[in-house]
């Protein structure tokens, strides 16, 4: 691929030489039809940008989700795998409502993912790091050494008024594990926490660290107070570790609705910023 058509906007690397890239079109030159010209223009003037995926593998291999591969070139062999056996995937695809199947490629060779104008998060677990809990829907590919596995809420108020239902992904390992962010990584916040309560109106949280307790509260001790403060539930996260959230997200969802301009020019309130879970696959 010619070199000059993209730049390297993130970049992160393991032990074993794999690098996985995150990989942005400076500008995309147009098109015969007037129609795409207008909707480049104003993507364009809005600062969006074409990005993509990029692993490079040492004798290696990465695992992706069925659908995310767009091309590859070296001496690479794709197979399809449950991803740790038959139940493990069976789990996966019943609980987390991640897939049954993904595609493992293993080799030497570069693999490009599908191109989208949305945002990657490479977040690189660890091995003695604590594991990861994510948004279902999130999870993108992952390079060797990654366990994927999903994780049930612990109790019911996160399962009934978390918005994140009763099951979520679970990464842990060694690797680099490639998320779908549905905001720009540069709005993505990390909270650490350090025996203290984090409470988030909505459900725009992306990930936390397993230590991390999530639960769902009333915003006040008493029904009463909930029931007149405007709040309602409460996502709330205490504990060691971390918190990502995503505080523009649903400011994104509501600019997207046909009245998503008036209701921003109205006095602020509160958000209870319920987005949604999972990813939208392209059709």
């Amino acid at each position: 691929m010619n070199k000059k058509m993209y730049e390297v906007i993130d970049s992160v690397s393991t032990d074993d030489k794999t690098i996985v890239e995150v990989l942005q079109f400076p500008q995309l030159a147009g098109s015969a039809d007037l129609r795409v010209a207008h909707n480049l223009f104003y993507a364009s003037q809005s600062g969006m940008r074409l990005k993509m995926i990029r692993i490079t593998l040492k004798n290696s291999h990465a695992r992706l989700e069925p659908g995310a591969l767009y091309f590859m070139k070296g001496n690479l062999e794709m197979n399809a795998s449950s991803g740790g056996g038959f139940m493990k995937g069976l789990s996966r695809k019943m609980l987390s409502g991640e897939t049954f199947f993904v595609n493992e490629i293993h080799g030497t060779g570069e693999i490009y993912l599908e191109p989208s104008f949305g945002h990657f998060f490479l977040y690189h677990v660890k091995k003695d790091d604590k594991a990861i809990i994510v948004d279902k829907g999130l999870f993108y590919a992952g390079t060797s050494g990654l366990d994927i596995n999903s994780v049930m809420q612990k109790n019911i108020s996160s399962a009934l008024f978390g918005g994140e239902g009763l099951f979520q992904t679970k990464i842990l390992g060694e690797g680099i594990a490639v998320l779908y962010s549905p905001v720009p990584v540069t709005e993505i916040q990390k909270v650490e926490l350090h025996n203290e309560k984090l409470s988030v109106d909505g459900n725009f949280t992306l990930l936390r660290s397993e230590g991390i307790k999530f639960k769902a509260e009333k915003s006040s001790k008493s029904w009463v107070a909930t029931s007149v403060s405007g709040e309602g539930f409460l996502q709330t996260f205490s504990g060691i570790g971390s918190v990502w959230i995503a505080p523009t997200q649903g400011i994104y969802e509501l600019l997207s609705t046909s009245e998503g301009i008036s209701q921003m020019s109205l006095a602020p309130g509160t958000m209870n910023t319920q987005t949604k879970t999972t990813t939208k696959k392209r059709k």
